[in-house]
């Protein structure tokens, strides 16, 4: 793999950790403030989805923290226990965010669709990198005659390529969904302007996790193509 992937794989882990710690210091301070409101996660989120016309989601609790998704395939809000039964500004944060992604599906978001699409080629990306890596780790010099070098570097050329256009693409649409949630809760007067502030940088911190996720994607795209044309001196 060289030193060069390790350091940067180890970079970014080390960057992702931090932010991941960061969010969840954020949301465990912010669920110690109760919401003036008094409404569960679960119902923030019955009640957004209602008032924009959508009634064939369900909103279910999953287990784990900050596991929190939207299924489109399921049409369910899938809320981890602290944000389900949470009547805090970080789970109505999460809540409300989740159900912005049910309102971006039942929109037609292009950029949610397009996100979706790629979901199975980015699975077979992945497949496919897992093989080189192993075939590379334990195949020895088989692999490289089965396999020449510049050949499997191209595969994972463009299987980064794949995930960094995953990662790209997934920004938005997170951004979007966030938006979407803070512009409901402020003009549904969910919140008072304080535990806005508090959703707004829960949801910020939440946005930053994707965000290095991108620049990780990308940098290791650049890795591998700098690698290979280096290769063709």
């Amino acid at each position: 793999m060289g030193l060069g992937y390790l350091f940067i794989a180890g970079f970014f882990m080390l960057i992702g950790w931090l932010v991941s710690s960061r969010l969840k210091s954020k949301f465990k301070e912010y669920s110690q403030i109760h919401l003036s409101k008094d409404l569960t996660g679960a119902e923030v989120a019955r009640l957004m989805l209602t008032d924009n016309g959508i009634h064939d989601v369900q909103v279910i609790s999953v287990e784990g923290q900050l596991t929190d998704h939207y299924d489109p395939s399921s049409k369910t809000v899938n809320l981890s226990h602290d944000v389900f039964y949470g009547r805090n500004a970080a789970a109505t944060a999460v809540a409300s965010h989740e159900c912005g992604h049910a309102v971006q599906h039942a929109q037609a978001y292009s950029m949610l669709q397009l996100r979706s699409a790629m979901v199975p080629v980015q699975n077979i990306s992945a497949s496919v990198l897992n093989f080189i890596f192993m075939a590379s780790i334990f195949g020895g010099f088989f692999a490289h005659s089965f396999l020449p070098w510049n050949t499997a570097i191209l595969i994972m050329i463009a299987c980064y390529g794949v995930f960094a256009l995953f990662a790209v693409i997934t920004l938005p649409v997170e951004l979007d969904a966030s938006r979407r949630a803070l512009a409901w809760v402020r003009t549904r007067n969910i919140v008072t302007p304080g535990e806005y502030d508090m959703a707004k940088d829960a949801l910020k911190w939440a946005a930053m996790t994707y965000v290095v996720a991108a620049i990780g994607a990308i940098t290791m795209l650049a890795y591998y193509v700098m690698q290979y044309l280096g290769g063709r001196d």
